[in-house]
């Protein structure tokens, strides 16, 4: 499978994993998994992606973001964080690093520093553990700026954070006051 075949499968599964699983009548449990079986017949029926397990393996081992797990026997697979539809990762809260890092475009800023980060239309708002990540992330809005967050003081005010499988650190949302660019 090439480079643009596995975007393109990614992008399918981000779509119906994360966001509109009804596209091909997949059914989602309470933490988001989908019967792997179920989601290769239904590509197939839908017309549209025509996965096989074999496709859906490859794009789980060799994502670079990890997007997507299966379960233990790979009988299950779903989307590792970025929903848009109301589901319970069942992550714990955790103690975060002192500083993370949210990447977004320089058009944001301004609406950013004045009202804070935003989940907007996701369960949760995404901080990044390195700069070179959340610069990836805020090139796919326009020119980006990273932003640093004071998470280890927001932790100490009591805000929750979680951990995703996928090593994306989650919030429900960061106040203008932790944050610096």
């Amino acid at each position: 499978m090439n480079e643009q075949q596995k975007k393109k499968i990614s992008k399918f599964l981000s779509y119906v994993l994360r966001h509109h699983p009804e596209l091909i009548g997949l059914n989602l449990d309470e933490n988001g998994w989908a019967n792997v079986d179920e989601l290769i017949t239904k590509s197939k029926r839908e017309s549209h992606q025509g996965l096989t397990f074999e496709e859906l393996d490859e794009i789980v081992q060799t994502n670079e973001k990890k997007r997507f797990a299966f379960n233990e026997d790979k009988t299950r697979i779903r989307a590792s964080q970025g929903h848009s539809i109301e589901i319970n990762l069942a992550l714990i809260p955790q103690q975060p690093p002192e500083f993370l890092y949210h990447g977004t475009a320089q058009s944001n800023i301004e609406s950013i520093l004045e009202k804070g980060i935003e989940k907007r239309g996701r369960q949760h708002v995404h901080l990044s553990q390195d700069k070179e990540t959340a610069t990836k992330v805020g090139m796919r809005h326009g020119k980006p700026v990273i932003l640093t967050v004071r998470t280890q003081k927001m932790f100490e005010d009591g805000i929750e954070f979680y951990l995703s499988d996928n090593e994306v650190w989650l919030t429900d949302f960061v106040d203008a006051k932790y944050i610096s660019n």
